[in-house]
């Protein structure tokens, strides 16, 4: 088995960066509280050069170092910092896993372990595969350093023990930040380390020094037996590290896609232009992390921290998976304009659920049409326009009013585009709606065509294509003449002329209990003199006549 090791020794101090990318230059530090007492965490390499170093106050690094730069460590940003290494390793191997937390000396490191083994077929070797692990980390703004190894432990002591050594080399010299060890020299790579390395625990660490051990090969020339029986069993786990004994289970394959990214704001922010400025940063460092994932966006969820200690969650879907930034950022600022934050905002949190991101296949023949990625953008501007209330897709009312529907979200299908797409529609009986008139009007299931085996301008009844109704909506006014209670004669903007045939009335009611619900209307089916079949219907309520609809 093959491990890698990718180790950055700074993590809150790359995490800080990595979110405000402008303090790079500037004496920075990080410390791990407010007050004067606070201790300093880490430092930028501004800071060190003016003689900052770590575990100081942060009362003594004001007085070394001028217009110093002081950030608290941020939970949020270290812990998605931790997430984009996981992000990194994950995009040059299947298996990775992050490493535990360290304590004591390396409390400020972060560290991801990787499957390197049978990376032959894709590099020309080991190094070769730590060069670009390491460049991908440096490109997510988190360098470090790698290293390499048949176990986890082994290639985290030498991650360690090269970010130390790289730390001290000079200014002006060129820092080594890949590390391979070939089973046969680890003995002797460990053996030099100071004990230090192992991150013993306090107890642990002060009798080490006691007994004048200082380094791994102290530790290891002493029997097992007469260590643990002085110092107790939790020496034995520092010898199975140092020799690389202890037992690992292989790395897994995540499983999870959700990923996340927040920033806690220095003052609350209580207006849109620079929320937005926000989540302009948020959103780079969230499709960063998607493309090194291979996997795109199919749901936002935006969390905001107020500043009377509130919180609201909202959630944005798309229509299909994506990694552009720009789609993201506009439903975000579409999402946040149409309903405003209640208050202040001092905190902001953006995750999203993640899925293997599909590539588009083109027609050979057909141009390619618009990226159905532009529908979520295109949504959310005509619900931000007309009210989220009125943009989705119409869906039927169990209701005897013939007009009755509802909207829910639009969730398009996207089905492959085939010749015989148009004729998967399939034909409706004559004179009957396209839509459920079975279920508005029972005594019009069972209607025979107007004319039967007649023929008008070409149109077969019986034999010929079968129709449905077009509606109007709303519907056209017409002035019609009665002759015995029946249609004969219509002038509309549709049609105007004798009319040949008509069936019906059918006449629909109901909500008589209410003023506003009540309806009353008789439909009719007329066939015109120029060939036009139409759907008349008179209102009741109203006391007119209207073209509720065509037959094609």
């Amino acid at each position: 088995m093959r491990i890698a090791c990718l180790l950055v020794p700074d993590l809150p101090l790359r995490a800080e960066l990595r979110a405000n990318p402008d303090l790079a230059n500037e004496p920075l530090v990080i410390t791990d509280g407010t007050g004067p007492r606070a201790a300093i965490l880490t430092a930028s390499p501004r800071a060190l050069e003016e003689g900052v170093r770590e575990g100081i106050s942060l009362t003594q690094a004001r007085a070394l170092a001028r217009n110093l730069v002081v950030r608290i460590a941020s939970p949020a940003l270290e812990q998605a910092a931790r997430e984009t290494l996981l992000d990194v390793a994950l995009s040059v191997a299947p298996r990775a896993e992050p490493a535990g937390r360290s304590s004591g000396l390396f409390v400020s490191e972060g560290a991801v372990y990787v499957d390197a083994s049978g990376i032959d077929s894709l590099h020309e070797n080991e190094r070769s595969f730590a060069s670009v692990l390491l460049a991908r980390a440096e490109g997510a703004a988190l360098p470090g350093v790698v290293a390499l190894a048949s176990s986890r432990s082994i290639a985290r002591l030498a991650a360690r023990h090269l970010a130390h050594r790289s730390g001290e080399v000079l200014k002006g010299e060129a820092l080594e930040t890949i590390q391979i060890l070939t089973p046969e020299n680890e003995r002797a790579y460990l053996s030099p380390m100071a004990i230090d390395f192992l991150d013993p625990n306090d107890h642990t660490a002060e009798a080490l020094t006691r007994f004048g051990i200082y380094r791994i090969q102290d530790l290891l020339r002493l029997p097992r037996r007469d260590l643990a029986a002085r110092l107790g069993p939790e020496i034995l786990d520092l010898i199975k590290r140092a020799r690389g004994e202890a037992m690992e289970r292989p790395l897994p394959i995540p499983k999870n896609h959700r990923l996340e990214e927040g920033f806690d704001l220095e003052a609350p922010i209580s207006n849109i232009e620079p929320l937005a400025f926000v989540f302009r940063g948020l959103v780079s460092r969230l499709t960063h992390r998607l493309k090194l994932r291979s996997i795109g966006c199919v749901s936002l969820c935006l969390e905001l921290s107020f500043e009377n200690g509130g919180r609201e969650n909202r959630r944005i879907g798309m229509a299909r998976p994506t990694q552009d930034g720009r789609i993201l950022l506009r439903l975000l600022r579409l999402e946040v304009e149409s309903n405003p934050p209640i208050t202040a905002i001092e905190g902001i949190s953006l995750s999203c659920e993640g899925v293997p991101y599909s590539r588009e296949q083109l027609d050979f023949i057909r141009p390619r049409g618009p990226s159905p990625s532009e529908l979520d953008e295109t949504l959310a501007e005509l619900s931000a326009l007309c009210g989220p209330e009125r943009v989705g897709s119409p869906a039927l009312l169990d209701d005897h009013r013939p007009d009755a529907f509802t909207l829910k979200p639009f969730a398009p299908k996207f089905l492959p585009a085939t010749p015989n797409r148009r004729n998967r529609v399939k034909a409706k009986a004559p004179m009957q709606s396209k839509s459920t008139r079975s279920r508005h009007h029972p005594a019009r299931t069972h209607q025979t065509p107007l004319v039967e085996g007649h023929s008008s301008q070409g149109k077969d009844f019986s034999e010929g294509p079968k129709l449905v109704l077009r509606a109007f909506r709303p519907p056209l006014r017409a002035e019609v003449r009665t002759e015995a209670g029946k249609p004969v004669f219509v002038r509309s903007t549709i049609s105007r002329g004798v009319i040949l045939r008509s069936a019906g009335p059918w006449r629909t009611t109901g909500g008589w209990w209410s003023e506003s619900s009540h309806f009353a209307v008789d439909h009719y089916d007329i066939q015109m003199a120029d060939g036009a079949v139409l759907r008349l219907c008179f209102d009741w309520k109203q006391k007119q006549w209207q073209v509720d609809g065509v037959y094609d």
